[in-house]
């Protein structure tokens, strides 16, 4: 079964004839033939095959697909705790992760993702990315989405954008619906919520140099 369409299709490839640089998506799914109680995952092939889908809509793209039961010291390498997840990686990781299958509103989450690690080009502001250089400690960004949420996708981006411009910057989309036992231990009611290190929260996308505040705070934390 396949997930686009064709003339989604059309418009992606249209998108990726922009790339520079080459791009991995690294997949951390399920063998839905093995059952694990307590452990299903029932949306990990329908994401595995839009990220292949998606790969083959451009000769920079390559999907690579593990299997989170199996791969046990891949999923530790890279910090995975829960499926399905995709990374987004260039010529290194740059921590950009998505929980939950990107379709709906984060479709576009995706496609930026892949955009900035192609082109290397953030779009921030050069305040900000000289802000971002202070950083030199772990900073983990989480926000919470829902696929029909039209203000989460920018929420969602801005937080990858930053994850670039510095390597001590992990953002993640974690689809609050895939994962309401997380969403509930963060007290997700509304979303886009945003969480970082675990202790900064707050609720609504912001803009650049608002997010970029709440980010600086972990320096004095």
């Amino acid at each position: 079964m396949t997930i686009l369409d064709e003339a989604t299709k059309k418009e992606v490839s249209k998108i990726f004839s922009g790339m520079k640089d080459p791009v991995t998506l690294v997949v951390f799914s399920r063998d839905d033939t093995i059952a694990i109680p307590g452990r299903e995952c029932p949306t990990c092939k329908d994401n595995e095959s839009l990220m292949k889908e998606v790969a083959a809509l451009s000769d920079k793209i390559t999907c690579t697909v593990f299997d989170h039961v199996k791969d046990v010291a891949k999923a530790e390498e890279y910090g995975i705790d829960k499926i399905p997840a995709t990374l987004v990686l260039g010529f290194r990781d740059h921590g950009i992760r998505m929980y939950g299958v990107p379709a709906g509103h984060e479709f576009s989450t995706l496609l930026n993702a892949i955009s900035v690690v192609s082109t290397q080009e953030s779009g921030l502001a050069p305040e900000t990315k000289k802000a971002l250089l202070e950083l030199t400690k772990p900073v983990h960004i989480q926000v919470f989405v829902t696929l029909s949420c039209p203000y989460c996708a920018p929420a969602v981006m801005l937080a990858h954008r930053m994850a670039l411009e510095n390597d001590h910057i992990t953002a993640d989309m974690i689809n609050a619906q895939e994962f309401p036992v997380i969403a509930q231990r963060h007290n997700v009611y509304a979303v886009p919520k945003i969480v970082i290190n675990g202790t900064i929260q707050f609720e609504g996308a912001l803009d650049e140099s608002s997010l970029l505040q709440k980010v600086m705070m972990t320096v004095t934390t």
